[in-house]
């Protein structure tokens, strides 16, 4: 028993350093006003997986930290296609 819990206590400390952040430019051409970037972000910061999520109007892109482990980028532009905002990936970078 005392094995197992070793076993466990030392997979919990461990399995962090397997995931792999990664950060997703998309461009998302549909924003239009002040709102549009907190419905896209909104929707970004719904999928399990994204872990920050910043947007620019300005811009017209969305920022999306992730785990790559969990979530890929058509996940990411199906959110914001769901929310209203068709997007595309613009790049990716660890």
């Amino acid at each position: 028993m005392k094995k197992l819990f070793v076993m466990i206590a030392l997979v919990s400390m461990i399995s962090p350093v397997w995931a792999a952040t990664q950060t997703a430019t998309l461009a998302v051409e549909g924003m239009t006003c002040a709102a549009c970037p907190l419905t896209v972000k909104s929707a970004l910061s719904k999928v399990p997986g994204v872990t920050h999520v910043e947007v620019s109007l300005d811009r017209r892109e969305a920022q999306v930290s992730y785990d790559d482990n969990r979530v890929d980028v058509k996940r990411l532009t199906q959110a914001t296609e769901g929310a209203g905002y068709p997007s595309k990936v613009k790049g990716v970078s660890r």
